[in-house]
């Protein structure tokens, strides 16, 4: 049976698989090729497939240095094509416009429509867009016209009807961008004329899970809990379409994350009826990270002494199968893909050994935070853990500079608590997606009782709201509590300065690793 399909050539961007979620959450089908894919060799590897429409993503290069072979003859499908951020300037650049580094935009800006289009149909003018670039398109390619432009840019969306070529310097599959959807609907619908199916809704995926999984039925599995939402779901996934008397659950205490987590962990196994292993190795992972500095370190070590303390458990349960709650964000910012640029190294992706004594098994792998908690919400799981707001598997040692120590970690949990407990109770509580202290060595001065203070550290106050983390802005709606937040930090901790940080993701990371 022949299956329409948009093909997504992926350049390197962070959003590559944010293109296909949106797609597939309005109906529409498509596949992620490396950039590379040669046309005829796609076509003869998917006989089935009929291309209505091709999307060329984002990226980290330019124009003028990128090392990627892209095969011209995409362009000549006669079907719509549609360039993202690196892929618009790619088609200007192609077909003769030009492409020139510019005053960069990095987040949020607005676009003025300055022209009709199909693509453009029901988007508000004046309304925000999620920018990531340096470079723009300066001159357009003959044929092409500039439909929309920012106080930056002239050419942030343009079009060659008669070809059916459109570009677009934002990213419209990001929840930041207020019209995202509504341009992609139109590509899909509108200009490829694409009819929808069942959009991705969490029974769905669920059903595909059983079917993908059937060959673990009898198999023996570990499966890691942190107490996020990511492996509590990833558990009661597993024992929704596995066996629960085939799952062993395990909660490692690393010494590096919040003091209520172990208890929150057995509570949710003793409800799921999974026996849970608990093993204290705080030791081993305060050891790991003796002497190391660097952020990216840092996760490697963390995420080779959970493997390897997670093997010690395995072999006394004799595990084959390891089963960890990755999602894409983790594997995308860890730069796993063919073409995308290496963010940082996730504990659980860029941090696992080569060489581990059993199989990993990844089932919400593909998914987003925001596709995460729908699936939770679906498994009935409590609304403290649908709701859980994220922290980062490596724990606190992640928000602590130079060396790692418990004198450290304890001090960076003492402030995030102090932060959560103002945030969490306020109005601004639902709106969060992460609030958290970072502890910088920054000396400065201070003044305690009329004397001199000598401040070893200071804290950067760190707030957030996000739909999958894919996006960030800081929060504005929480600067009215950042006096309280300060004051009880200095009152109740050796802490004497403390700042906020105001900067969206991108060009931002949210933690500071």
């Amino acid at each position: 049976m022949i299956r329409e399909s948009i093909v997504i050539l992926d350049f390197g961007s962070q959003f590559t698989h944010l293109i296909k979620s949106s797609l597939g959450e309005l109906g529409y089908f498509s596949v992620i090729e490396p950039a590379d894919t040669k046309k005829s060799e796609f076509l003869t590897a998917n006989p089935i497939c009929e291309i209505r429409g091709i999307i060329l993503s984002g990226g980290s290069r330019s124009v003028y240095n990128s090392d990627i072979k892209f095969d011209e003859n995409w362009l000549d499908s006669n079907v719509p094509v549609l360039g993202i951020c690196y892929g618009h300037q790619l088609l200007a650049n192609l077909l003769g416009g030009k492409v020139k580094n510019t005053t960069p935009e990095y987040g949020e800006h607005v676009i003025r429509i300055t022209g009709n289009s199909v693509l453009l149909s029901g988007v508000e003018n004046a309304s925000s867009v999620w920018m990531s670039h340096g470079d723009s398109v300066t001159s357009l390619p003959k044929g092409f016209k500039s439909l929309a432009k920012t106080v930056f840019a002239g050419n942030s969306v343009i079009e060659d009807r008669s070809r059916n070529l459109y570009g677009v310097q934002f990213h419209p599959e990001v929840s930041h961008t207020s019209g995202g959807l509504t341009i992609l609907d139109n590509f899909a619908g509108k200009i490829c004329g694409m009819g929808k199916s069942e959009p991705w809704s969490p029974i769905n995926f669920i059903k595909s899970c059983k079917e993908k999984y059937k060959p673990f039925k009898r198999k023996k599995i570990l499966c890691g809990v942190s107490g996020g939402v990511d492996s509590m779901t990833t558990l009661a996934l597993l024992a929704r379409i596995l066996s629960p008397k085939t799952i062993t659950a395990a909660y490692i205490n690393s010494g590096l994350m919040p003091d209520e987590t172990e208890g929150e962990v057995r509570e949710f196994c003793k409800k799921l009826a999974i026996r849970l292993v608990v093993q204290d190795s705080s030791k081993e992972f305060f050891f790991g990270l003796r002497g190391v500095t660097d952020p990216r370190a840092k996760g490697m070590a963390i995420g080779k002494t959970f493997i390897r303390e997670f093997e010690k458990i395995a072999r006394k349960e004799k595990a084959k199968v390891f089963a960890q709650g990755t999602i894409w964000s983790d594997v995308v910012e860890s730069g796993i893909t063919k073409y995308s640029s290496q963010i940082k190294p996730h504990h659980n992706v860029g941090g696992l050994p080569s060489r581990m004594e059993f199989s990993l098994l990844e089932p919400i792998r593909e998914l987003f935070k925001d596709q995460v908690r729908a699936v939770a919400k679906y498994l009935r799981l409590p609304a403290r853990v649908v709701q859980k707001k994220v922290f980062p598997g490596p724990g606190f040692a992640i928000r602590v500079e130079g060396v790692v120590t418990p004198s450290k970690v304890a001090l960076v949990k003492k402030c995030t608590r102090i932060i959560e407990e103002i945030v969490y109770s306020s109005k601004s509580a639902d709106k969060i997606w992460m609030a958290f202290a970072i502890l910088i060595e920054v000396p400065s001065l201070g003044i305690k009782g009329d004397q001199r203070v000598e401040n070893k550290y200071a804290i950067v106050v760190r707030i957030v709201e996000s739909q999958n983390s894919m996006t960030v802005n800081f929060s504005e709606s929480v600067l009215p509590l950042l006096k309280t937040i300060s004051i009880r930090i200095v009152n109740e901790t050796e802490i004497g300065r403390v700042v906020y940080d105001i900067t969206n993701k991108p060009p931002a990371t949210i933690e500071w690793q």
